[in-house]
């Protein structure tokens, strides 16, 4: 994932990479709309098969006011990964501020085990190219 910056985490065997986009044929300043994509890519670094089943998010505005989300999969599909393959897609999000950020979890279960865990989403920075003050 070249270009725009990149935020990784990894738990259990589990890589998450972030990368954001503006939008800004999809933002409106003066209405108090900016929008953003997002591309994870999600790498299965263990030896067990894994699932996703669920997702959760926190997204933060410049404000400080915190929306959660919570969802079954994502982008409609709960993904299988074997060892060593990758799941990646591609989503978005808007704001009323020029700048946010979102951070959030993968519930996940071990397809042999059934042991559930989480997997950490790590938090990214939801910045407007435009605006003065970048705080992320």
């Amino acid at each position: 994932m070249e270009g725009a910056p990149c935020y990784e985490a990894t738990t259990n065997a589990i890589r998450v990479v972030v990368q954001t986009f503006w939008l800004d044929d999809q933002s409106t300043p003066e209405e108090h709309r900016f929008a953003w994509a997002y591309r994870i890519r999600i790498e299965n670094l263990g030896g067990e098969t894994v699932q996703l089943l669920r997702r959760t998010w926190e997204i933060m505005d410049g404000t400080g006011r915190m929306e959660h989300v919570h969802g079954d999969g994502v982008v409609g599909e709960q993904p299988v990964l074997e060892p060593g393959q990758v799941f990646e897609y591609t989503s978005g999000t808007g704001l009323q501020t020029p700048t946010g950020f979102m951070r959030g979890r993968y519930h996940m279960i071990d397809a042999r085990s059934h042991q559930p865990f989480d997997v950490q989403v790590p938090p990214f920075s939801l910045d407007c190219p435009y605006h003065p003050t970048i705080i992320h």
